[in-house]
């Protein structure tokens, strides 16, 4: 064994919370945070990079939130922690003000979007921030992915993307432990997934949110994810095998578009299916069509 070897291992073996690889000891979790059902967001300008002080005051508490999490998973035995931030441009977080124990995914051009770096390595996941889907009535800010979808369905189900991140946490045999947003997104959210979420504000309409006092929802947020670290994990969703994929557009363009991929057929003038050999794959085509493609 060459020197450089052995001092790492040595290194490796007398550094706190790392094990003989330089692995860190304990479980690894994995968070996807989104900003409409943060706690204290209750306009659309706090979502918005052109929304000026409302947005800065938008991004201070999506990284109080992530950090009150970070923390909590850490204290609960987590050794390691992978942030990956999920909204618009992927670049809201505060960086520099993130738990320094915490690693971080900045970057919207991602293949695998809200859920890029969550592999079968990791023991647990947690969505913090997120909305209800597109077509709810009342959900603050609801849509699935952007605008142009109105509808998308895996299998037949209708979900929303807390819906299909689960999914795709699934396929990696991962288990959502908690989530947050509001009340709309809650209830969509627990009847899919059986997984617990903190309610941060009550969606008033789809651009208005009573809201909740930033202390109380960080309190919660501590609180539910101790929880969620000594129950029992739900039940992975069936994400195994083959998948079809439906998808409802606002307009016809993109469809017609979208037939030029094959595997990918037209519907009616909205919507296209196609299938994918796993949801993985699925995954990647579904934010391809919404996110990529921009007529």
């Amino acid at each position: 064994m060459s020197l450089p070897t052995r001092t790492f291992l040595l290194l490796a073996l007398l550094t706190p919370g790392l094990g003989a690889q330089g692995v860190p000891d304990g479980p690894r979790y994995f968070i996807s945070v989104d900003m409409e059902g943060i706690g204290g967001v209750g306009s659309p300008k706090m979502t918005a990079s052109t929304g000026g002080k409302d947005y800065d005051t938008g991004r201070r508490l999506m990284t109080d939130e992530v950090n009150t999490v970070v923390e909590a998973l850490f204290d609960g035995g987590a050794g390691s922690v992978v942030v990956n931030d999920s909204h618009g441009d992927h670049q809201n977080v505060l960086h520099t003000d993130l738990d320094p124990r915490a690693e971080y995914i900045q970057g919207a051009i991602k293949r695998r979007g809200m859920v890029a770096g969550l592999d079968e390595t990791f023991d647990g996941a947690v969505f913090i921030g997120y909305h209800a889907k597109a077509g709810v009535p009342d959900g603050f800010l609801a849509h699935t992915g952007s605008g142009s979808v109105k509808g998308l369905w895996v299998d037949g189900v209708e979900v929303g993307e807390g819906g299909m991140n689960a999914l795709f946490a699934a396929s990696m045999g991962v288990p959502v432990l908690l989530a947050s947003g509001d009340q709309v997104f809650a209830q969509e959210f627990t009847s899919l997934t059986g997984a617990p979420v903190v309610v941060t504000k009550v969606a008033i309409g789809s651009s208005a949110a009573r809201l909740r006092s930033a202390a109380d929802v960080l309190a919660e947020l501590a609180e539910a994810t101790r929880r969620a670290l000594v129950a029992e994990a739900p039940a992975l969703l069936d994400a195994a095998g083959p998948k079809v994929v439906r998808m409802r557009f606002a307009s016809t363009t993109r469809p017609y578009v979208l037939e030029a991929i094959p595997g990918v057929r037209r519907v009616d003038g909205f919507t296209v299916e196609f299938g994918a050999e796993s949801m993985a794959e699925a995954y990647e085509m579904i934010r391809l069509a919404y996110r990529f493609i921009t007529w």
